[in-house]
């Protein structure tokens, strides 16, 4: 076909380059890794397919690596375009998906590995976190290909995959989405591999306790002259299935509250853009939930109280490249306020908290599924085991999924900061976003040391503080 004469545009290229240097930065691609796609419409009201070039860096994007094609005739040869454009058009074909994504979501894939002899049919993969269950679904599809990077075998089972699922996942190679808006693909992605993350860390906690258990216990056998517990084998964790399967079975009592559906609306809304100071504290707490994996992209919530009015991020993890939505609210409940921007409210009410963030820390959410050597239910508290921790916290609340808001509100008062099982981290600052931000970051490396220990060996309870153990 002869050339098309395109003309680039600098809104499409900078959304392409914020999009690609967060997702590397969020390690879900490597330095050449993934591929992005999406229907655009340019000056003369013609529609095309903008793809990211063959071999381009997704996070250092020029402008010359994005190809611009007719929808209809995709010579990826001359345009340089990915060697997967095929799939993309598939992909973006199917209704309401306007862009499309592929990364190497290595959390996930790490997940979802098998030593089962090729070829495979592997399980769907079951997510036990809320937002990969409920945004991405309960089952998310699993498909092994013996040529895995665009083969007509992918050309035609991911997008019949994409028809009734937002996210699958290529066994051993990533994962492709579709969207609304290319910020929604990348949320999805983010989602995906926070979800491979949790489900490794419930799994490393279950092999380190399981571990210290049958330590513990095989002298006293040896004496009665009992076989100690078996080993667990590789790949196979009955207790993660066991959760799986609950969760399954009811969503709604291992979850705090349904999140709300991605917002494809609000994405570039911001409702004071004269608020300076506010404005660059709002978009460098944002950056920095980010940045630190504090929430994944465009998770979690967060607000500052006015005097009736509240300033909120819906979504609230937002590198400063892409951004967020930015909201100002009246602070009095409304009818059509979701289950999180009444629980800030609610909160505000019944206390003089300035600031407020919620946010899905992983290592929080895998650790709150923690349960002792010994004993049968998961943690009501985490205890510091590192010396900055302990120094800040005494202990840190964690609250069932299920719970009585007064209850929160209480522990907020006391603690400033409570882990929700299903449900994430609330933090309060007294006058500031950074005075909360404080406490999910400080969470997640306390959540990190405890877990390390686990993995070392080591007794939990001979490392915390004899005053915590009073609590």
């Amino acid at each position: 076909m002869a050339p098309y004469k395109w003309q680039a545009s600098e809104d499409i290229f900078r959304l392409f380059h914020s999009i690609g240097h967060a997702s590397l930065l969020y390690d879900i691609q490597d330095s050449h890794s993934g591929n992005m796609a999406m229907r655009w419409k340019n000056a003369q009201g013609e529609e095309m397919i903008v793809i990211t070039a063959t071999g381009s860096q997704k996070g250092d994007l020029e402008p010359n690596h994005l190809c611009y094609l007719s929808p209809g005739e995709t010579d990826f040869g001359y345009y340089k375009a990915s060697s997967e454009t095929d799939i993309h058009v598939n992909i973006l074909s199917l209704p309401g998906a306007q862009a499309s994504m592929h990364a190497h979501v290595k959390e996930l894939i790490m997940a979802t590995l098998d030593d089962q002899p090729a070829p495979k049919t592997p399980l769907p993969f079951v997510p036990v976190d809320p937002l990969a269950f409920y945004h991405l679904g309960p089952e998310i599809p699993v498909d092994w290909f013996a040529v895995p990077s665009g083969s007509p075998e992918m050309a035609k089972t991911i997008p019949a995959r994409l028809a009734d699922h937002p996210l699958t996942i290529i066994y051993g190679h990533g994962a492709m989405t579709r969207g609304r808006t290319l910020k929604e693909t990348f949320f999805n992605l983010c989602l995906a591999n926070n979800a491979g993350y949790i489900v490794r860390l419930i799994e490393r906690q279950i092999r380190s306790t399981r571990a210290k258990r049958q330590a513990l216990k095989t002298p006293e056998k040896q004496e009665k002259n009992l076989v100690p517990e078996a080993p667990l084998p590789v790949g196979q964790s009955p207790e993660l299935e066991e959760l799986r399967s609950k969760i399954k079975a009811a969503p709604e009592s291992h979850f705090h509250f349904r999140p709300t559906p991605y917002n494809t609306d609000i994405e570039n809304r911001c409702d004071f853009p004269e608020e300076d100071e506010i404005l660059k504290e709002f978009r460098k707490t944002g950056n920095r939930l980010f940045e630190s994996r504090l929430s994944p992209f465009h998770t979690g919530s967060m607000s500052v109280r006015g005097v009736d009015y509240l300033l909120y991020a819906p979504q609230a993890s937002m590198p400063y490249e892409v951004g967020g939505p930015l909201l100002k609210l009246p602070l009095a409940p409304n009818p059509g306020d979701d289950t999180e921007l009444l629980l800030h409210k609610k909160i505000y009410a019944e206390s003089d908290f300035q600031a407020l963030i919620h946010a899905y820390v992983p290592e929080a959410e895998a650790h709150a599924h923690f349960i002792y050597p010994g004993e049968e239910t998961p943690i009501e508290k985490i205890i510091p085991v590192d010396a900055e921790g302990s120094f800040m916290y005494l202990v840190i609340p964690v609250l069932p999924p299920k719970f009585d808001e007064a209850r929160l509100v209480s522990l907020l008062h006391d603690y400033r900061v409570v882990v929700v099982r299903g449900g994430g981290v609330w933090a309060a600052g007294g006058l500031s976003l950074s005075e909360a931000l404080h406490h999910p970051s400080s969470v997640r490396e306390i959540c990190l040391y405890r877990l390390a220990a686990l993995e070392r060996g080591l007794d939990l309870r001979k490392m915390e503080p004899e005053k915590a153990k009073k609590w």
